[in-house]
């Protein structure tokens, strides 16, 4: 008897140890891939000075510019914070920003769409800058925030024409959105250098890290099991296959960190008659406007000249 309760409390600890093992390590992949607590680590990085400096970001037009501090409810309780601009137009773009960054980083877009005369909303996703949330939402649980806030400016602003834009993981974002129903009064959408898949982009970044995918098994798990979050499910693909609403796809040419394949798989999944792209050549990611450019205006403003009624 002694030697099998020696076995039972052996085989329990064995099973405690792998319990623990399987938590701690997806708790840890967690909070260094998915948590918004670990963006202030992200933010004070090296290379912060040098991705301001490329994007030629003017942390200083933000208080030239009188923005008005918005917020809105998720569909599962958080509080969303943006920055809105009113040019008293009929003519509002939403502002997405990319993976562990905040509204500040898109400066440079935001002025662009200022100048042209859009009121613009630049918004926090959540578990980014001021929006609440414990988990980042890879562009899947984004896409109903952006949701959100269309149906916040079709209160606030019921006769504007609203465009999406988004960069990077606010790019995927913006295509997720694509596929959804609560589209009113949005015309367009421009997506600049895309995943096209979340699954597929984090066995690319992964395999970039040398990091053993088996530990990406933990941390799917450990942010279904504890956040309810499926990061499966964050397909861009599937989601622009049933856009109703047409989208320009803006990638770098010399993008290593989400390859061109990407914008070209979402391209091809678009129906034809709305879809079209532009490609820097040159550019790494998220630097193609500042690559191209006016080419890169261009290439917006034409498309929303030839496909939209925004003038």
């Amino acid at each position: 008897m002694r030697i099998f309760a020696w076995v039972v409390l052996g085989l329990v600890g064995l099973v405690f140890l792998i319990m623990t093992y399987y938590l701690l390590v997806g708790a840890l992949l967690f909070k260094f891939v998915l948590s918004q607590k670990s963006l202030s680590s992200r933010v004070l990085r090296k290379d912060t000075e040098k991705r301001i400096k490329e994007n030629k970001i003017d942390l200083c037009w933000w208080q030239k510019v009188k923005f008005e501090p918005v917020f809105v409810s998720s569909f599962d309780g958080l509080k969303l914070a943006g920055q809105y601009f009113d040019a008293k137009s009929n003519k509002t773009v939403i502002v997405v920003h990319g993976f562990g960054g905040s509204y500040l980083e898109t400066q440079p877009y935001c002025k662009l769409f200022h100048d042209k005369n859009f009121n613009v909303l630049a918004v926090d996703c959540r578990a980014h800058g001021k929006s609440e949330g414990s988990c980042i939402g890879f562009g899947w649980l984004d896409r109903l925030d952006i949701i959100s806030w269309v149906k916040f400016l079709n209160e606030k602003t019921p006769e504007s024409k609203i465009l999406l834009f988004g960069v990077s993981m606010g790019g995927s974002a913006v295509c997720m959105a694509c596929g959804e129903k609560d589209l009113k009064n949005v015309v367009a959408a421009i997506s600049d250098c895309a995943f096209d898949n979340a699954d597929r982009e984090i066995d690319f970044i992964l395999s970039k890290k040398k990091i053993l995918k088996i530990f990406k098994k933990h941390l799917y798990s450990f942010a279904k099991r504890v956040h309810n979050f499926d990061i499966k499910q964050a397909d861009a693909i599937k989601q622009v296959k049933k856009t109703q609403i047409p989208i320009l796809y803006i990638h770098g040419g010399a993008d290593n960190f989400v390859p061109l394949e990407n914008m070209k798989n979402l391209y091809a999944c678009t129906p034809t008659n709305l879809r079209k792209s532009f490609v820097a050549q040159d550019a790494g990611h998220a630097l193609a406007y500042a690559e191209a450019g006016v080419l890169y205006e261009k290439a917006i403003f034409d498309f929303l000249k030839e496909r939209t009624t925004i003038k």
